[in-house]
């Protein structure tokens, strides 16, 4: 018997990279989770924005209602 066959040896990990390089999950995984991360992203910009505009909103109203008392 060969050493590469009993402890493993180089073909062992020749075999192990082979299944790795062939196997897709992992990889679309990542990609979903890039995917998900840019529209958390995008939704943080774009509401950060958008608060800042009804914070304001609301201010001049209060401003105007306590104009108006």
């Amino acid at each position: 018997m060969d050493v590469d066959q009993r402890e493993g040896g180089v073909s062992a990990i020749r075999k192990m990279l082979r299944m790795i390089r062939t196997d897709n999950r992992g990889a679309t995984a990542i990609e979903y989770g890039l995917i998900c991360a840019l529209i958390v992203m995008a939704m943080m910009v774009s509401l950060g924005g958008l608060g800042g505009g009804v914070a304001g909103k609301w201010g001049t109203m209060a401003n105007n209602i306590s104009n108006a008392m």
